[in-house]
């Protein structure tokens, strides 16, 4: 089993800390481009990232996050992550027609397939003292706006040596 999947699931049903989500498939995926899967991880991250997007009112990123998924789902199955692709794809229509609307955030809980990985994420779910499927805290400003509180200066170490690499080639 991926243990950047069942981390996934875990701060996804039961922390529903989609900021996280994101960072821990993204994560994998970087460094591990050759995996057969990888176009799935990047779906599921953008599941994420929508949710992240819709819960803190960014209701056009949400939506722009679940259509770019959904194309992505709609050309191959979750099922061997041991995800139901069809429920995925229903919520994702539900939460495009809801925050298209304007309407309230709902969390949006995957059906998982696969009993063995249900099972697990269930456990390390119990060994944490969480809840599976508990809705999102609504005002916990500190999940909802993570992204606003984390150290960027890698990001921003990276960005900046990118640009002066680019620089250097344009002059040479």
């Amino acid at each position: 089993m991926n243990e950047h999947l069942i981390s996934y699931l875990i701060q996804f049903h039961a922390v529903r800390d989609y900021f996280e989500c994101h960072e821990l498939l993204e994560e994998y995926w970087k460094q591990h481009p050759e995996d057969r899967y990888a176009h799935l991880y990047v779906a599921l991250i953008q599941v994420a990232v929508g949710q992240y997007h819709e819960r803190r009112g960014n209701r056009s990123g949400a939506v722009k996050m679940y259509q770019s998924a959904t194309s992505k789902l709609k050309l191959s199955s979750l099922t061997p992550l041991g995800i139901s692709s069809e429920d995925l794809l229903e919520q994702l229509d539900e939460r495009v027609q809801a925050a298209s609307l304007g309407l309230e955030f709902e969390d949006i809980d995957m059906w998982i397939t696969d009993e063995s990985l249900l099972q697990e994420c269930m456990r390390r779910t119990d060994s944490l003292s969480l809840e599976w499927g508990a809705p999102s805290p609504k005002w916990d400003d500190a999940l909802i706006h993570r992204h606003k509180l984390r150290d960027r200066s890698e990001v921003i170490a990276a960005r900046a040596a990118a640009q002066e690499l680019r620089r250097s080639r344009e002059n040479s």
